[in-house]
């Protein structure tokens, strides 16, 4: 369902850019929804489910917004938590939006090493990533989630932030940003319950051991960007 195109009839305004209504389309004709909206919405909306969401006692809501609108899961979270009387019990988005860096070790000065990680669910080493959460800004989330996976503290390089999109899984559109973060220390202490593996390589050899085309353009930027650390 995620994806689908629909008509939404609006019969509520429940806060400042979020409609209540029911759809009126092939497939989910009758269908609750709520609707997110930039912009005022009078009596009907022609937009895309981005959500659909799962509340307590209510069941099953698709959660709508305009086409070329994007509402990541912590803006649609936040929106439903301002509501008197709804428990959301879980949600699904079309939208996803991690962030992470490349970490670069300075061992010496002609010796740069990378750190490389190897997810549960992943055959292939990256770099450390994950979901933002409310509130956080890009760098935050990169901070946070390194610290969370390898133990270690960053310093992110401001002026380097490159963007990959891609659908991983058929109509989910993931966002990652990646920025580049330098460390101090080559002691890691993984996550066990998030990581599987990990191993620092050469930042000069590290294309050798990553697969995707964004992470090669990541390490290609990087190479490129040595001066601004430390």
């Amino acid at each position: 369902m995620l994806a689908k195109k629909v008509r939404v009839n609006i019969y509520g305004n429940l806060a400042e850019g979020l409609y209540s209504g029911y759809a009126d389309s092939e497939g989910v004709m009758g269908k609750s929804a709520y609707v997110l909206s930039k912009k005022p919405v009078k009596d009907s909306l022609y937009g895309v489910v981005i959500a659909v969401a799962v509340f307590k006692g209510s069941g099953e809501k698709l959660i709508v917004a305009p086409e070329g609108e994007i509402h990541y899961e912590p803006e649609i979270r936040d929106r439903i938590s301002k509501l008197r009387n709804v428990e959301l019990v879980s949600i699904s988005c079309l939208y996803e939006k991690s962030c992470g860096a490349i970490i670069i070790y300075k061992a010496s000065e002609k010796s740069y090493l990378t750190l490389l990680v190897r997810n549960h669910n992943g055959r292939n080493y990256s770099f450390p990533k994950g979901h933002v959460e409310k509130g956080e800004s890009e760098q935050e989330t990169a901070v946070r989630e390194i610290k969370e996976e390898t133990g270690l503290d960053v310093e992110i390089i401001d002026s380097f932030r490159e963007v990959a999109d891609y659908c991983p899984f058929g109509k989910i559109k993931k966002r990652v940003v990646f920025f580049m973060a330098q460390t101090f220390s080559n002691k890691v202490a993984i996550q066990e319950e998030e990581i599987d593996s990990f191993i620092w390589v050469d930042l000069f050899e590290a294309h050798h051991r990553c697969t995707y085309d964004n992470d090669l353009r990541v390490i290609r930027k990087a190479k490129e960007n040595l001066h601004l650390l430390k």
